[in-house]
C-alpha cells in the first residue's frame, strides 16, 4: 500500500494536515535548516560537535562468540566517515542468553579486544574524515532480549495477548527476583569491559519488549520488581545506581526507552491490514500505556520514570516506541511491511506524528536531559526539514535517523554541507532490512541484515541467498 507520493513540501504538509498529524511540521530553507543540524549538542560533561545522530543499528553479523565481523567493520567505518556526531552502538549483549540471535554482539572477555578495535577504527575514521573525534559521542547499547532471547527465553510478566503472539506458554514460571539481581551485575559488568575498551558512554536498553522493556509494564507481576511504578522501575534504576558506584563520572549512562508499547497486532486475512488483538479494558499491561484505550499513549508514568532516571545519573535519553515483534508500526512507520506481516493499519504520517508527540512531551518536561526521538526515515527527503523544525521549537536535542542510515550512511555529510538528502538516496521504508533480520536459515543460525536496495555490493546476495532458502524450505540451522 503505498502511501507517500509527495513531491513538495506544500504536499506533505497538506497531508499531514488532512490526517490529523499536527505535530509534523517542516522548515523551509536548507539555509536555515543546515546550521540548527551542525550547532553542537550539549550532553551531560560533553559536547557533540553537531545535532545528528545514527540510531543503534544492529547488522546480526557478529560471529558464534559476540565478536564482530567484517561487515560489522564496514559498517561502522561507513558510519564513522558520514559526518553523524553521535553514533549510537548497536545492541550488544551482556551474557551468552541474552542474545536475541546467534549473531548478536556480545560483549565478554573473550571479544572486548576486537570490540575495542573496532571502536578505535570508528574513531580514527571520523577523525581523519572530520578532523576530530573529541566531539564524537559512542554510547555502547547494552542489552537483555529477555523473552525474546534466542536461546533461553525469560519472560518478566504475563501478557495473554504477548503470549499468544510470540508462543510463549503461558505456565512459564516468571523470571525470579534474585536472577534479576544477577542481570544487574551482569550489566554492570557489560559496562566495566566496554569502559576497557574505550566506550565513554554505555546504554541500558529498555525498549522494543526486552527485559528491561518488560519489567516496566509488569503491572500483574508480583514481588519487588512488579506492581507499582517504584517496583518496575527498580531493576533500571539498579543498574544506574550500580554502574554510578563502580564507575563514577569515567563513564556516561544514556538509555534508550520504550515510552509507549500500545498492544499486539495481527494480519487481518480478508484485508491484510493490521489489527489490534481483542484486549480488555482496563488494560492491565505495557508501560505508556493508557489503560482505558491502549491504542494511546499516557506519559503519565514515563515522565516520573524518566525523572527518577535523570535523577539517578542518566545524561541522554532516546525516545522509543512499540516493539516489533508486536506492532512494528508503532516502532518504525513504512510503506511496505516485512514479507508475511501486515499492512500499516494508519496512516504513517499518524505514526510519524506519534514518535513526535511524544518526544515532545518528554523533552518538554525533562528540559535539562537532552532527547532524540525516531519516525523521521518514513518522511525520506522531507526528514531533515521536520528534524530542522523540532530542533529549532526544542521538541529534541538531536535529529536522529535508523534504516536510513544503512542506505545511505553519508546522509549527514550532504545535511552538513547543503541542508539537503539525495531523494536517489534515501530509504524507501520497503523494509528489506527486517526482512533480513527474520530470516533464521543461515548456517550461523541468522542472516546479516542491511540494505539490499541501496546496498547492493554488501546485501545484494544476501537477500538473495534468504529468500532462496527460505524458498527451500531448508530447516534452520543452530549454532550449538
Amino acid at each position: 500500500m503505498k502511501h507517500f507520493h509527495y513531491a513538495t513540501l506544500d504536499e506533505i504538509r497538506r497531508a499531514a494536515a488532512e490526517v490529523g498529524a499536527r505535530h509534523v511540521a517542516f522548515l523551509d530553507s536548507p539555509g536555515e535548516i543546515r546550521p540548527l543540524l551542525a550547532r553542537p549538542a550539549a550532553v551531560g560533561r560533553r559536547m557533540a560537535g553537531n545535532s545528528i545522530a545514527i540510531h543503534p543499528m544492529e547488522g546480526c553479523d557478529g560471529d558464534a562468540d559476540g565478536r564482530p565481523s567484517e561487515l560489522t567493520w564496514r559498517r561502522y567505518g561507513r558510519f564513522a566517515s558520514g559526518g553523524a556526531k553521535l553514533i549510537w552502538f548497536e545492541a550488544t549483549a551482556v551474557c551468552p542468553e541474552g542474545r536475541a540471535n546467534p549473531r548478536q554482539l556480545w560483549i565478554h572477555r573473550g571479544s572486548t579486544a576486537e570490540i575495542a578495535r573496532l571502536l578505535e577504527m570508528t574513531r580514527r575514521t571520523h577523525r581523519e574524515a572530520w578532523g576530530r573525534d573529541d566531539d564524537l559521542l559512542v554510547p555502547m547499547q547494552l542489552t537483555h532480549s529477555g523473552r525474546y532471547s534466542w536461546q533461553r527465553r525469560i519472560v518478566a510478566a504475563h501478557n495473554p495477548l504477548v503470549d499468544r503472539k510470540t508462543g510463549t506458554p503461558p505456565d512459564l514460571p516468571p523470571v525470579a527476583d534474585g536472577e534479576l539481581e544477577r542481570v544487574e551485575d551482569e550489566f554492570v559488568e557489560a559496562a566495566r569491559l566496554a569502559l576497557e575498551a574505550g566506550f565513554t558512554a554505555v546504554d541500558i536498553k529498555a525498549t522494543h519488549g526486552y527485559l528491561a522493556s518488560e519489567l516496566l509494564g509488569a503491572k500483574t507481576r508480583e514481588g519487588r520488581y512488579g506492581g507499582s511504578l517504584e517496583n518496575r522501575t527498580r531493576f533500571l534504576r539498579n543498574i544506574i545506581g550500580k554502574m554510578r558506584a563502580a564507575f563514577g563520572g569515567r563513564l556516561m549512562i544514556a538509555m534508550r526507552l520504550g515510552c509507549y508499547e500500545g498492544v499486539p497486532y495481527v494480519r487481518d486475512a480478508s484485508t491484510g491490514i493490521g489489527a489490534p488483538m481483542e484486549y480488555p479494558i482496563p488494560y492491565p499491561h505495557g508501560f505508556g500505556v493508557d489503560p482505558d484505550d491502549p491504542l494511546r499513549e499516557d506519559l503519565t508514568e514515563v515522565k516520573q520514570a524518566v525523572g527518577w532516571f535523570r535523577d539517578a545519573g542518566v545524561e541522554l535519553l532516546s525516545v522509543s516506541m512499540g516493539v516489533p515483534y508486536l506492532n512494528p508500526h508503532v516502532t518504525r512507520p513504512f510503506e511496505k511491511p516485512d514479507e508475511g506481516n501486515y499492512e500499516q493499519p494508519e496512516h504513517p504520517l499518524l505514526g510519524v506524528d506519534r514518535h513526535f508527540r511524544v518526544t515532545a512531551e518528554l523533552q518538554a518536561a525533562c528540559p535539562d536531559l537532552p532527547m532524540l526521538g525516531a519516525g523521521y526515515t518514513w518522511l525520506q527527503k522531507f526528514a531533515p526539514h521536520a528534524g530542522a523544525y523540532n530542533l529549532k521549537a526544542g521538541a529534541a536535542r538531536f535529529f536522529a535517523m535508523g534504516r536510513n542510515a544503512l542506505a545511505y550512511p553519508d546522509f549527514a555529510r550532504d545535511l552538513l554541507e547543503s541542508g539537503a538528502l539525495a531523494e536517489e538516496r534515501v530509504c524507501k521504508t520497503l523494509t528489506f532490512c527486517t526482512y533480513l533480520m527474520r530470516q533464521k536459515n543461515h548456517p550461523l543460525g541468522q542472516f546479516p541484515t542491511g540494505c539490499p536496495p541501496f546496498d547492493k555490493e554488501a546485501y545484494g546476495k544476501v537477500v538473495k541467498a534468504a529468500r532462496e532458502t527460505a524458498r527451500s524450505g531448508v530447516t534452520r540451522i543452530r549454532v550449538p
